[in-house]
């Protein structure tokens, strides 16, 4: 084993043994890393010149974007980014941006840039050759924000991926449409991207096919075809595709679709690696509540009775009438509560399905005058209007519709609670992602292609919330980090309007349908401007930082501003789950609570100990493992950011094999009752399994 592994595995070792921290070893890890591996390995070149003009010789770097730019600017730019004298603070943030993000030659012998040198590269890109734009990217990423991985990894570079990897596709219930999609998926997956796809429209089994009953072959078919598409698209052989199906719980295919991805399952329904998502409408849970039975449809009876898909109707205000429709045919009928307890079955064995709380995600969209929010992605956070394609036979064109592309970057909480221009970072941020979006065309998804330009929607998220909460000596879960959450999401929503706003004021344009919105009407703002003003204590109040409160007269003038200069973003805020990026930010992941103090993570046939930022002998009973957190304060958590956020928040939910599937649907009843949109996860830890590791430290 190498020294640094070696060294940096010492810090869990004593750990077990005594349960006291050695964060020395960790430091001293990053140290020999460097001198024996980094600079080892690393490129050196005379001058800043030298090094641009060497990369973009060698086929490296594009030259375009640089060439936007005076070299004398491009010089400026990386000595800025030195001056901050940046430093990984733990061997994980280290070892996976040397690993995973930073640049190296084509046989991997040599590494070709430092940290500050992939930050310059993707402040310049990204800028556009916006001078200005470029300085505060460099600011804004030496400090505070994050872009996501393919955006991180790809700008740039000459041979690279696209700068998003994350998708939503709506199928229609036509040969024509389950073809495209399939080739779509193919595709995307090929870009390296993660795909959502909406089932909710197609046909069951047992359906009518041009009037003969008992023809269609309904959903699981389909999701056989998506699975192995994911499979065989799969990035140079270097990791399968990854996607999710959505299915409404109302679809008369829900029972099957829910077993496949228990491992018993019958091989012929059976998913082994395509995720699962269902969309659950408010009114299966008062179905519950009553201990009523549930009626499941077919999207083709409702088609061809009201000239809407299933997708595109509320069925929670259409249910009654769907009984009562004669046309419509009653396809079975199921206790409610019996189908929720085989899905808590399904999440304890697999994790799965996903669930979308679709009438929280609709009655809360401020664009729901321009369609509806059918399903979400493949870590649930991105919640956005779509519209269904029309895929006609080849001598007739197609009517796309809007699919969607998730451009994402995240906030670390505690640099952003440090940075005295909290305002400018939020603005540099929405100014980068919207960038991002902008020079996004996935050529060969054209509804993707057409609603990223039509709509120009982002998604900012956060990270780092338990670790700066223990920087503050905060519990997670406490009133007073619900009252910092709150108030936080609210200060970032409130000036990702204000720079949305500017940017469409200087673009002069707006996203599609903003008329129709309620932005433009006002009434987004009215629950902000008649919200009583609250007095935060203290220890909240530290913890801001240099976040500013947002009162009733900074919302008042906004609603103005944008009522009358409009928004450039459809949708701007999105908590993702946040993974390899948390890593090189030495940040807890997402708003989440950390699942292990010192978490252990093995890579190939090497091992790698991250313990939290912040921890130490000191406060390591606050770092409370997301286990041991009590689920429903964590819910409550999540609400308090969930009100201010336009999209969604990746929520995972932790549980040991103590808990009975009442127990867990009560929970997701109670993340319902919360308004919270989606849940992502079910995590079960084996509870006999711990207490044996427990005995053995």
């Amino acid at each position: 084993m190498k020294s640094y592994l070696k060294l940096n595995n010492e810090v869990l070792n004593q750990y077990s043994r005594t349960g006291k921290l050695d964060l020395v070893k960790d430091k001293e890890a990053t140290r020999r890393y460097f001198l024996e591996h980094v600079n080892a390995k690393l490129r050196y070149f005379i001058d800043t010149k030298e090094k641009i003009r060497y990369l973009v010789d060698e086929g490296y770097y594009e030259a375009e974007f640089l060439q936007q730019y005076e070299m004398a600017f491009i010089e400026r730019l990386y000595e800025k980014a030195y001056a901050y004298n940046f430093r990984f603070p733990s061997f994980m943030s280290a070892s996976k941006f040397y690993e995973s993000y930073a640049m190296k030659s084509r046989n991997n012998e040599e590494i070709l840039e430092k940290y500050e040198d992939r930050i310059v590269i993707i402040a310049l890109y990204l800028a556009q050759g916006n001078e200005q734009l470029a300085e505060r990217a460099v600011e804004a990423m030496m400090s505070a924000y994050q872009p996501a991985t393919p955006t991180a990894l790809n700008s740039g570079k000459k041979a690279r991926g696209e700068l998003v990897s994350c998708f939503k596709l709506t199928m229609d219930d036509s040969m024509n449409s389950i073809a495209e999609n399939i080739g779509y998926c193919l595709e995307l997956s090929r870009l390296g991207g993660g795909v959502g796809v909406n089932a909710t429209d197609l046909r069951p089994l047992g359906d009518p096919i041009k009037g003969i009953l008992n023809r269609a072959s309904g959903v699981m078919p389909v999701a056989k075809l998506l699975e192995n598409s994911f499979s065989y698209s799969n990035q140079l052989g270097q990791r399968n595709g990854s996607g999710v199906l959505y299915l409404n719980i109302f679809h008369a295919d829900i029972e099957s679709f829910i077993s496949a991805k228990k491992p018993n399952a019958d091989e012929k329904i059976r998913l082994a690696t395509l995720s699962t998502g269902i969309i659950v409408p408010s009114i299966f849970f008062e179905l519950m509540k009553r201990d009523k039975d549930m009626v499941l449809f077919s999207p083709y009876d409702i088609y061809k009775e009201y000239g809407k898909r299933m997708s595109e109707i509320s069925i929670s205000e259409m249910y009654y009438e769907l009984l009562d429709n004669p046309n419509i045919r009653k396809i079975k009928r199921i206790n409610a509560r019996k189908m929720y307890t085989e899905v808590k079955k399904a999440q304890f064995e697999s994790g799965y399905p996903f669930e979308v709380f679709d009438d929280h995600v609709n009655e809360q969209h401020a664009l729901r005058n321009l369609g509806r929010v059918k399903m979400s992605n493949l870590c649930t956070e991105i919640l956005q209007v779509q519209k269904t394609s029309v895929i006609n036979d080849h001598d007739a064109e197609n009517e796309y519709g809007f699919d969607v592309s998730c451009n994402l970057g995240s906030l670390d909480i505690h640099k952003a609670t440090q940075n005295e221009q909290f305002e400018s970072l939020i603005d540099t941020a929405m100014r980068l992602l919207t960038n991002v979006s902008l020079m996004t065309n996935i050529k060969n998804v054209p509804s993707v292609a057409k609603a990223n330009r039509q709509m120009h929607s982002v998604g900012l998220g956060f990270m780092n919330l338990h670790g700066h909460l223990v920087s503050q000596g905060l519990a997670y879960g406490s009133q007073e980090s619900i009252a910092f959450l709150d108030a936080f999401t609210e200060a970032v929503n409130y000036y990702s309007l204000l720079s949305s706003m500017k940017i469409a004021q200087e673009r002069k344009e707006t996203f599609y349908g903003f008329e129709q919105s309620d932005y433009a009407n006002g009434a987004y703002f009215d629950k902000y401007i008649s919200k009583p003003a609250s007095n935060l204590p203290v220890e909240v109040r530290n913890a801001l930082g240099h976040v500013p409160t947002i009162t009733q007269e900074m919302w008042l003038e906004l609603k103005e501003q944008v009522m009358a200069n409009g928004l450039f973003n459809a949708y701007r805020l999105a908590i993702a789950p946040t993974g390899s990026i948390s890593y090189i930010r030495n940040s807890t992941a997402s708003i989440a609570p950390c699942t292990e103090k010192v978490e252990i993570r093995d890579y190939a046939d090497s091992r790698t100990i991250y313990p939290m930022p912040f921890l130490n002998n000191d406060n390591i009973s606050l770092y409370k493992e997301a286990y041991e957190v009590d689920q429903y304060r964590m819910v409550d958590l999540y609400a308090a950011a969930q009100q201010h956020i336009d999209q969604g928040i990746s929520m995972t939910l932790y549980v040991t094999d103590q808990w009975t599937t009442e127990q867990l649907a009560r929970l997701y009843i109670y993340a319902w009752m919360k308004g919270i949109k989606t849940v992502y996860y079910v995590r079960q830890r084996l509870q006999t399994i711990e207490e044996c590791v427990s005995c053995s430290i």
